[in-house]
């Protein structure tokens, strides 16, 4: 007898689970974060030329049988520095980002943990690119593409965030060396709906 009830709790444990997957689920929020971003990194994931920049936003996620979409739309202040050809310089990148991620999330409940990866598309807003104290913004594109991805993790209506972002574009109009954003960012949202 024992066996039976414990079977037909699991039964529909299993049963509601499935459904539960089967039903679109809707988030939007908001969120902020701090990014960590260079130019190029010369194979370290930071050195000198990191700088601390921010990002606020807005996001939304759609979600059916265990998988989302999570179109987000953030302002991006990146700080990078420069070196160009033995001249060190500094820059600031404040920009429009819309990332489209495709990603899981793993848990139950008001606890999960997600998987994210997908494209971001950069608009740059405004700038300033100082290499000894002379202005060279106009040498750099104002739009560029990239592929971002982390894991991140869901206690009720908090998200937080960990990414890397990987430019695809060569940022620089007349640059020899790649100059392609690289960025590791970790960020705090909040779902209210």
């Amino acid at each position: 007898m024992k066996k039976l009830i414990l079977a037909a709790i699991v039964c529909v444990l299993s049963v509601t689970y499935s459904q539960a997957q089967l039903l679109p689920s809707f988030k939007l929020g908001v969120k902020g974060a701090l990014n960590f971003s260079s130019l190029h990194s010369e194979g370290k994931l930071f050195n000198s030329d990191t700088k601390t920049g921010y990002q606020l936003g807005v996001w939304g996620r759609v979600g059916i049988a265990g998988f989302h979409v999570q179109p987000e739309a953030y302002f991006a202040s990146k700080r990078v520095g420069i070196t160009e050809n033995s001249e060190d310089g500094e820059g600031t990148f404040k920009s429009l980002d819309v990332p489209i991620l495709l990603g899981t999330r793993i848990g139950l409940g008001p606890l999960g943990f997600r998987i994210q990866a997908g494209p971001v598309f950069s608009f740059a807003q405004d700038g300033e690119i100082k290499i000894n104290n002379v202005t060279r913004w106009e040498d750099y594109k104002k739009s560029s593409t990239g592929i971002v991805g982390g894991l991140g993790v869901d206690v009720s209506s908090f998200t937080v965030d960990l990414r890397y972002e990987h430019g695809l574009t060569n940022i620089g109009q007349n640059a020899t060396p790649d100059q392609k954003i690289r960025m590791w960012s970790i960020g705090v949202g909040y779902a209210f709906l």
